[in-house]
């Protein structure tokens, strides 16, 4: 199976801005990790599946670090996908068809509910590092700059992973708000967010 997403990235949680899963590779400051990632598909495909123009997100709950798995996740795909995108995105994000993002949260997820096809709401500016990402009646969540509290001038941090499975390059930014009614339920405010351009692909990240 070959295929392609290139598009926005987003990924909000209850750690400190910063995220130190990124760096260490612990969550912080509590012990656990949970939040909701998501994408804006731009371009892309599943073989001779087009993925354009298409949304997805997923919410997820790690009791401790990442790597220590006994994940769970609730997945959202939009409800504009026909049958042949939907089963693509499935098997995506179900890491049955490669790529290392999402073989690793397969890896390292036990639980998933879903997937839910529903409406979902997505806005996006990386360069001003504001975002909305929501499903309604599910869950929602912001993204504002983060600030600097001597002066509350907008400060402004890049995260580089060269290496990184996720992404390579995002602007850190603040979750102002970010809310669960699903079957996983928080309800965090001020925590970290990450906004990305991505391009996965089968075999690699590319950007």
């Amino acid at each position: 199976m070959s295929w392609r997403m290139k598009g926005e990235y987003l990924k909000n949680c209850s750690c400190v801005p910063g995220c130190p899963c990124d760096t260490h590779g612990y969550p912080g400051p509590n012990e656990f990790c949970e939040g909701v990632v998501g994408m804006n598909i731009a371009e892309g495909n599943f073989d001779d599946t087009d993925l354009g123009g298409l949304s997805w997100a997923v919410l997820v709950h790690w009791p401790k670090a990442l790597h220590d798995g006994n994940g769970t996740a609730v997945v959202y795909v939009d409800e504009a996908a026909d049958d042949a995108q939907r089963e693509a995105l499935g098997k995506i994000l179900g890491g049955e068809a490669g790529g290392p993002l999402f073989e690793i949260l397969a890896a390292i997820v036990t639980t998933v509910h879903g997937p839910y096809f529903l409406p979902i709401e997505w806005a996006f500016d990386q360069e001003a590092r504001t975002a909305r990402l929501a499903v309604d009646g599910h869950f929602e969540t912001e993204s504002r700059p983060l600030t600097i509290p001597a002066t509350e001038d907008q400060q402004r941090i890049a995260v580089q992973m060269p290496n990184g499975f996720e992404y390579k390059q995002a602007e850190v930014a603040l979750a102002t708000m970010l809310s669960s009614k699903a079957e996983i339920k928080y309800d965090w405010n001020n925590t970290h967010s990450s906004l990305a351009k991505v391009e996965h692909t089968n075999e690699a990240l590319v950007a």
